[in-house]
């Protein structure tokens, strides 16, 4: 009898458990815990307020395809099977017209934003990790960090004199850590020999691949026992880049 009232309210106790996790999901401002139909609403509120065209783009990424279909489905039959094709494709055109101009949004609004760096890495595919302002000084110059199949990346944002010094400073700690990793280095911005925000996560996922999964592990380990040491180590004084969401422009 004792067994058996102590595992209802085990029960009793887990069900309440779950209730308010799915409460507190629910109220969240987390995009995280989120489910995929509010991050599609949420970004869509968010980037139709800068981008007043996207109900008409997406609107003709829906409708474009499914006019071809039926058009198609008078003169081969049958019409259903055109219809359904349509609807397919405009779904798939639509939902894909809907992440660019999403993306798009994103850059806009954070383009110039000291750490904005971070919004493009963040849009690294599976495979990739990205640690967001690993140095910075006073005059919000900010390096982030980023490790995957293309090697070890120093990305650097700020004035391009200073970034100089920062970077090299970086790559040489970086270099010992890893142990004959290249360290390689790209510098964010719209000057000659730089890489524009919305071009930054294109042009590190089109790197050649020097790492397997395993070294990548690796040096991941190294970075992190680096990362402990220097977060014991006074950073500079003044304001350091403000942190955006990590998962704000996925919209997924």
């Amino acid at each position: 009898m004792m067994a058996s009232e102590k595992a209802k309210e085990l029960a009793a106790k887990q069900k309440a458990q779950v209730k308010a996790e799915k409460e507190r999901k629910k109220n969240s401002t987390d995009p995280r815990d989120w489910g995929q139909i509010r991050q599609i609403k949420e970004s869509y509120r968010i980037t139709a307020e800068h981008d007043p065209q996207l109900p008409m783009v997406l609107a003709a990424g829906f409708f474009g395809p499914l006019l071809l279909g039926i058009l198609l489905g008078f003169l081969v039959k049958p019409m259903w099977a055109w219809v359904l094709l349509g609807i397919m494709a405009g779904l798939t055109l639509a939902m894909f017209l809907f992440t660019r101009r999403v993306k798009n949004s994103v850059y806009k609004r954070y383009e110039g934003q000291p750490g904005s760096a971070e919004i493009a890495l963040n849009m690294l595919p599976k495979g990739w990790s990205s640690t967001p302002v690993i140095n910075a000084t006073r005059q919000m110059d900010v390096v982030h960090r980023a490790v995957g199949p293309g090697g070890l990346i120093l990305v650097g944002e700020g004035d391009p004199q200073r970034l100089k010094s920062l970077l090299a400073t970086e790559v040489k700690r970086h270099e010992q850590t890893a142990y004959g990793v290249k360290v390689h280095t790209i510098q964010m911005g719209e000057e000659p020999g730089q890489v524009p925000l919305a071009k930054l996560a294109d042009h590190i996922k089109k790197m050649p691949k020097q790492l397997d999964q395993l070294q990548i592990d690796d040096v991941n380990k190294r970075l992190r026992a680096m990362d402990a040491v220097r977060s014991r180590m006074p950073l500079p004084k003044g304001p350091l880049p403000q942190q955006t969401s990590r998962r704000a422009m996925r919209g997924r």
